[in-house]
């Protein structure tokens, strides 16, 4: 018996050394709250890149903070009236999709063909449940075909005009091709063409041309269910009907109640062959590390000494809130009853 007590004393011990460490890990980390439980969490991200604030007109970086904070509005009233973490991330992502600054939906960026093709997925963190689509290019809304996939179907991926055809089956809206066509995206295509081929860009051509662009968000509930969700319009000349993380659970996006709710922006093969969604869920269930100490050490060890380059946002199940990322910039905000937070760049 004696035995016992100190093992249990010395486990308590060893797990308080841990939460320490995880609060004094990178200060940069936008890290909350890490004694009391929130009652409610939702973090977003609009995609990571370089983002340089030289490169960004102040009319430009006023838009995608009100853009953040609408979107982080959207949600957080959700949560606070006691509705669900999934329809606080489909709605949440829905304005981000219909937003042209963000790379998905409305604002999705062409493909070498100068199509788009959209990619989102979804994931319950009380089941393990998850829908996802890829190369999509009439469905107005992505996130909610992913929703469809995993509450209306045997599967969990389904991608092209099979899921499109599932799509309208079920009743989501589609639009012409047409909808999705923006003039800045479409110049965008024309410059990375153009540096392909052996042009180089200026410093006054578009930052955006090259930023990871996906649009995600992970909320937690008032019922203690979190959910993450992930939308994107891929890579700026991207070919051969590429898929990247996004539409990869485990990689761009995963969720489970025991410990967290991630969602991922960047370079989206490194995602995947790295499991970065996935790894940070296994690495709090079975090292015991905090939020702050998972999400960091695959963004900013794992990834980055492979050469991946991007972020995450993650939700712990008691509401705290990790944003790491290796990349200049990532548009980034969460929302919690204490705090609201938006940010842009690497050193706010």
């Amino acid at each position: 018996m004696i035995f016992k007590i100190t093992y249990q004393a010395k486990i308590l011990i060893i797990l308080s050394i841990f939460g320490w460490t995880g609060a004094c890990q990178n200060e940069k980390n936008e890290a909350i709250d890490k004694i009391e439980d929130q009652r409610y969490a939702i973090a977003i991200h609009g995609g990571a890149g370089t983002i340089l604030k030289k490169n960004m007109t102040p009319e430009r970086e006023k838009d995608y903070r009100e853009a953040l904070e609408t979107a982080l509005t959207i949600g957080e009233d959700i949560l606070k009236k006691g509705g669900t973490a999934l329809d606080a991330v489909e709605k949440t992502i829905h304005y981000l999709e219909d937003n042209p600054l963000f790379n998905a939906g409305k604002g999705a960026v062409f493909n070498h063909s100068g199509e788009n093709e959209l990619d989102a997925s979804i994931m319950r963190g009380s089941d393990q449940n998850a829908g996802a689509v890829g190369g999509l290019s009439t469905v107005k809304h992505p996130i909610s075909a992913a929703i469809a996939v995993m509450d209306h179907s045997d599967h969990v991926l389904l991608t092209g005009n099979g899921a499109e055809q599932f799509a309208k089956e079920q009743g989501i809206e589609t639009v012409d091709p047409s909808y999705f066509y923006t003039e800045s995206r479409w110049k965008s295509l024309q410059r990375v063409i153009a540096e392909e081929n052996g042009a180089e860009l200026s410093e006054s051509d578009d930052p955006n041309d090259k930023k990871h662009g996906t649009v995600g968000c992970v909320a937690l509930d008032t019922h203690g269910d979190i959910v993450a969700g992930t939308s994107t319009g891929g890579m700026t000349n991207k070919k051969y009907n590429r898929f990247g993380d996004v539409p990869i659970i485990g990689a761009g996006t995963y969720a489970h109640n025991a410990t967290v709710g991630v969602s991922c922006t960047g370079h989206g093969e490194y995602f995947i062959r790295y499991a970065v969604a996935h790894d940070v869920h296994a690495r709090m269930l079975y090292l015991g590390e905090s939020v702050q100490e998972a999400s960091n050490y695959v963004v900013n060890t794992t990834l980055l000494k492979n050469g991946g380059s991007g972020g995450l946002i993650a939700v712990d199940k008691k509401g705290r809130v990790s944003m790491p990322f290796n990349s200049a910039g990532m548009y980034r905000a969460y929302a919690v009853p204490t705090k609201r937070y938006v940010g842009i760049y690497k050193d706010e």
